[in-house]
């Protein structure tokens, strides 16, 4: 009997590859306990976390770690199932995602220094005039006599390319990359496609985009991240080696945009389904630091992320999880557990006070970006709601298609109408 096959004997409950009603899907694996034997895309066995407490516990658990090569016990077969390669965007690389102890912290600490509060701030004037920009561009298409036009989509205008911008600037990525960088963030964040094709372009993406902004910056280096961290590999391999790299920059890059793409695009869509909070915000009752936070709860960017590995058996609850098993942590489940926000948890309401949210995570691997991700909501929203007082949704809010991701939490597009 292999591992697989001893794993597969709980009743494990189906997450959706296309994470259609995340907080649906909550809801249910909340009521089966507060950690459930769950089968992600492609067959993978794992164990969701359900509610707050659950979550953050194992979080903060040193016996929770997130290698999968020393700690997941299915490692060596994963190559036995092509449905699987998905994964390997997420578990088979080395990065700050998949390391553990001295590996994570020595990875994390060449990176870190560059997105501390002081160093964000003196961003915030490149991240206000890129904001202007884009603003200005979309003003053209705004709806001045009532004739029904003005619409655009809110993500690709906007929430789309102010953090794109920012973090190609940041690590020095040419024009030419930066679409191709896009489609690569994107096809790793699709979780609706197991097959070995899709899995093996997203390798195959990688080791080309990025290699390409690798040799770019080695022949032209200049005042940027990816520049700073290929003299680190040419001066001193022994704190980053090739493969550490080049899977730094894609967890970086790709952490740095496609978040807070959700972020700037989950808040403008809650405001402007919720209008009488959208009307407490803009008469100064409820600060955009509350907006971002609640965002944050009901609709984290990421709403599970793989993988965690128990390094030791870990009881939760009556349950026990063997050691070698995965769990993903789910911010989504957290953010809408009634036993820690109350009843009325899947709801927004910015006037909560929902700062202790998970979604930036918690602990040694909290996100490194967070204080970039609120310089950049805390300038575009305040700003889009001000340049445009009549915005609205062109679409029913049951019209709006989330993207195909069980991890990422947002919207395919967001068709608004703009009105001065």
């Amino acid at each position: 009997m292999t591992e697989t096959d001893r794993t597969e004997r709980l009743d494990r409950f189906a997450i959706d590859p296309f994470g259609s009603d995340i907080a649906g899907e909550s809801a249910r694996l909340r009521a089966l306990g507060p950690i459930v034997p769950v089968q992600l895309p492609g067959g993978i066995p794992a164990w969701a976390p359900t509610g707050y407490d659950t979550l953050k516990e194992l979080i903060l658990d040193p016996q929770v770690s997130k290698d999968p090569r020393r700690h997941w016990r299915l490692w060596p077969e994963i190559g036995e199932h092509p449905s699987w390669g998905w994964i390997l965007g997420w578990v088979g690389v080395v990065n700050m995602l998949s390391t553990y102890g001295a590996d994570h912290t020595r990875l994390r600490k060449l990176v870190a220094p560059s997105f501390t509060q002081r160093r964000t701030e003196l961003m915030r004037p490149r991240v206000e005039a890129i904001t202007t920009e884009l603003l200005d561009a979309l003003a053209g298409a705004v709806d001045h006599g009532g004739t029904g036009g003005g619409v655009v989509d809110l993500k690709a205008g906007f929430a789309h390319p102010l953090p794109m911008r920012m973090i190609c600037e940041l690590f020095g990525v040419p024009d030419e990359l930066t679409e191709a960088t896009g489609t690569l963030i994107a096809a790793i964040m699709d979780t609706s496609d197991p097959s070995p094709e899709h899995a093996a372009f997203v390798q195959q993406q990688i080791g080309t985009v990025l290699g390409a902004l690798i040799a770019h910056r080695s022949e032209h280096p200049g005042d940027d991240l990816t520049t700073e961290l290929i003299r680190v590999r040419d001066e001193d391999g022994d704190r980053l080696n090739d493969e550490e790299l080049l899977y730094t920059l894609l967890l970086v890059i790709g952490a740095g945009f496609e978040t807070t793409v959700n972020l700037i695009g989950n808040a403008a869509v809650a405001l402007l389904t919720h209008p009488e909070q959208l009307a407490a915000v803009r008469s100064g009752e409820i600060g955009w630091d509350a907006v971002i936070d609640e965002t944050l709860r009901v609709h984290p960017s990421i709403a599970s992320l793989p993988l965690r590995f128990a390094v030791e058996d870990i009881k939760v609850g009556g349950v026990t999880v063997p050691a070698g098993d995965a769990i993903i942590t789910t911010y989504a489940a957290a953010g809408l557990d009634p036993e820690h926000y109350g009843p009325d948890a899947d709801g927004f309401d910015a006037a909560r006070g929902a700062d202790d949210h998970l979604a930036f995570g918690i602990g040694v691997h909290r996100c490194i970006g967070a204080p970039l991700a609120r310089v950049e909501a805390m300038t575009a929203l305040p700003a889009l709601f001000e340049r445009f007082p009549g915005l609205d949704l062109a679409v029913g809010e049951d019209e709006l298609r989330q993207v195909p991701s069980f991890i990422a939490f947002g919207w395919q597009e967001i068709p608004v109408r703009l009105r001065a």
